[in-house]
Parts: C-alpha cells; structure tokens; sequence
C-alpha cells in the first residue's frame, strides 16, 4: 500500500484545509440558528413564495423554525457544493497528476502492477472524501450541543450518508475521466461538480427535466426530501452507485493501456 500512503501524506495538506473550510462554515451556520430562531417563521413564509427558486432549493419542504430544516438547507448546501468540490478534485487529480508532475515513469518502473496503482490511488480519493465527512459530521454535532440544539438523529445520519454516496460518486466520475488527460485540470473537477448540482436545481424547477435525476446525484441527496419522507431515494441511489463504478471500472481499462507520458 505504498502508493496509497504517499497520495494520501502528498494531499494531506488540501485534506485539511477543506476540511476546515467546509468544517468552519458549517459551524458558522449552526451557532447562527438559536439567534435567528425568532426570524425563522419569517423567513419560511417569505421563502414559500418565490416560486421556482423555493421549489429549486426545497424550502416548501422544510421548517426553518427547527434546526433539522435549517440545517438541510444552510449547511447541506455547504456541505453538498464544498464536499461535491473537494471530492471532484481528489478524483481529477490521482492519476493524471502523475504525468503534470513527471512521476509517473519513476513510479511504474517499480515491482507494482498498473492494476494495484490504479486500485490504491482510488482508494486513497475515497478515503479522503471519507475523512472530510466523518470530520464534518464531529463539527456539527458537537457545535449543535455547544450551541444547546439536537437534531433528529435519523434524518441528519440520513443525510450524511447520502452526502458521503454522492461524493464518492462525483470522485470516480472524476477519476475516470483523470485516466483520460494527461494535465490534471482543477477546472474540469470543480465545472463537474458544479455541473452536477445545478442540473439538480433544473430537476427541481421543472418537471420535463425528471430524467436528469438518474444523472446527478444532488438528487438523490436532496436534504428536503430526506427531512420529509425519513428516507433517501434508493432507486436513485442505487442509479449513483452504478455510475460511480463505471467510472473506476473506465480509468482501470483506460489506464491499464494508455501511453504514459514521460
């Protein structure tokens, strides 16, 4: 496992900032709510009327008055473009960073297959994405204990999961399409995930654009929907789950036969 020992202490320094990033914003929003309480009802009323951009970001769904529905719409926004963001990086950059920086001819002449390169390098985006979750999570319940709230424990484990799915969905997209170029581009992973969350925002404000939902999956993360119905769309999930492999199983073939560049 030592390619994955040097990718994961090569990006430990992003890792953290990230997760202090997407950590501290998400902190932020959570010691707001006690003090925007009172202006909840307010908000939610004003916010049931605009049409296709309530609909777009769920509100008629949720109770602003309650931190599980300020949460979904405040620090799941955070969460799912931050983590959407973060994960598409880690992905765009395992494997084609290799040949930016002139590495990957050192690395292959050694005794370790491109399959196991391939493999570990994966495994490294994914634990990364894992590590900014579990921290993200840490953040917000103990910042929602210091600030005297609780969440409904159902719900908000709910919606962590579906967060963690669809970033590690975005990541093997990303890394599939890494095993293609030889420049790691930052702006190929940050356009995909942005990509990804406004074709759900499409979905939401109009009918006709259902079928995007088994594309992106902002939809089957979708805080709104999990809040309400207690659960997360399996089918759509199910849909993700299977986008995501085809994007390893795509850098596995791509990579294992492509012209490495020196």
């Amino acid at each position: 496992m030592t390619v994955y020992a040097c990718d994961m202490k090569r990006n430990l320094r992003s890792l953290i900032i990230w997760s202090l990033a997407v950590g501290g914003m998400i902190m932020i929003c959570i010691l707001m709510f006690p003090g925007m309480k009172n202006e909840t009802e307010k908000m939610g009323a004003m916010f049931s009327n605009m049409g296709s951009f309530t609909a777009a970001f769920g509100m008629d769904k949720l109770d602003f008055g309650q931190l599980m529905g300020f949460y979904g719409i405040e620090c799941g926004n955070t969460l799912g473009i931050g983590g959407g963001m973060f994960a598409a990086l880690a992905g765009i950059s395992a494997l084609a960073n290799e040949e930016k920086e002139h590495t990957a001819e050192f690395l292959l002449t050694h005794p370790v297959s491109r399959g196991s390169v391939i493999i570990q390098k994966l495994l490294a985006a994914l634990t990364e994405v894992l590590v900014l979750n579990l921290f993200v999570t840490a953040v917000s319940l103990v910042t929602a204990a210091a600030a005297g709230e609780s969440f409904d424990m159902k719900s908000f484990t709910l919606i962590h999961i579906a967060f963690f799915v669809l970033q590690a969905e975005i990541c093997c997209i990303a890394f599939g399409i890494s095993a293609f170029i030889k420049r790691g581009s930052l702006g190929i992973g940050l356009g995909l995930a942005l990509a990804m969350y406004f074709l759900n925002l499409l979905c939401n404000m109009s009918e006709d654009a259902e079928f995007l939902k088994f594309i992106t999956p902002y939809a089957y993360a979708e805080p709104s929907s999990i809040i309400a119905d207690k659960e997360i769309d399996c089918v759509l999930m199910a849909a993700g789950l299977c986008i995501a492999a085809a994007g390893a199983v795509t850098a596995f073939i791509k990579y294992s036969r492509k012209d490495i560049a020196s």
